[in-house]
């Protein structure tokens, strides 16, 4: 029986852990009750775990290639058959886990999961890698507003801030695997534009996505939504510079994606203490 710890690990947990972390904040900030706090965070934590364990599923024979020592599966810590079955599980599970906020709910969630299982097959290998991101992104936030009582419509701003966030891991999420990418003939977006073309992006994305949350909602913006964009600005530039670095000593650059996930959190946090979106 394989260790819960080692399967957990396969799921890419740090990525699928912040998402689902945000999306708890969000459900809190939008008012949902504490239960429905840990059914928001149950179905969007599946759809996390179903895309994480497909994608090393999948990439199972890539990974041994490149030397993915750090992959349980490639490194035969986890068997390829438990890491696709628990994959089909948590998808399966993703409707159900939906099903307690009404069908327009299960409808969205459902196809966040989709969509970023199309990321993992066909189209990480494409000019089209970003698109599961920013449908899933955008999708997101959208379910934990439709799944509070009375199931109101998202307004177009925190969809549209979702999708660029979407954008924004996108391009850093395969920053660090370049390199490996390259020799497996994967070549999705960021792999056509290269390090530097994808931290750039990487960075305008999540600089719209932070005006797009401070400038969205109606009033003026608020003194936190401020501090929100000035901490967006520091934080990027510092992940940008310390990707430059690893780059120059030959490390993995995961510094961008780090400061994606920070700025990602700092925008949720802005959220939680902006006060309900509908």
């Amino acid at each position: 029986m394989s260790d819960p710890i080692v399967l957990l690990k396969a799921s890419h947990p740090e990525p699928g852990g912040a998402v689902t972390l945000a999306m708890a904040l969000l459900a809190i900030g939008v008012g949902h009750s504490a239960w429905g706090v840990v059914g928001v965070a149950a179905a969007i934590g599946a759809t996390q775990l179903s895309v994480g364990w497909v994608n090393d599923w999948l990439d199972a024979d890539r990974d041994k290639v490149t030397g993915r020592t750090d992959k349980p599966v490639a490194s035969g810590a986890v068997s390829r058959r438990t890491v696709g079955t628990a994959g089909l599980l948590a998808s399966l599970a993703v409707p159900l886990l939906g099903l307690p906020f009404g069908l327009t709910a299960t409808v969205c969630v459902t196809l966040v999961a989709l969509s970023a299982l199309s990321y993992d097959w066909p189209l990480k290998s494409t000019p089209l890698s970003v698109l599961p991101y920013l449908v899933a992104f955008g999708l997101m936030p959208a379910f934990v507003v439709i799944a509070l009582p009375g199931h109101p419509w998202p307004p177009a701003w925190l969809v549209a801030a979702g999708s660029l966030l979407g954008g924004g891991a996108h391009f850093a999420n395969v920053l660090p695997d370049l390199a490996d990418d390259a020799a497996t003939g994967v070549a999705g977006l960021p792999h056509r534009l290269g390090a530097t073309g994808s931290q750039l992006a990487a960075g305008g994305f999540l600089l719209a996505a932070t005006l797009t949350l401070v400038l969205g909602p109606s009033g003026p913006p608020s003194w936190s939504g401020i501090a929100a964009a000035a901490a967006a600005a520091v934080v990027l530039p510092l992940g940008w510079y310390a990707g430059r670095a690893e780059l120059a000593r030959g490390a993995r650059r995961v510094a961008m994606f780090r400061a994606v996930i920070v700025v990602a959190l700092i925008d949720v946090i802005l959220l939680v203490f902006s006060g309900a979106v509908v």
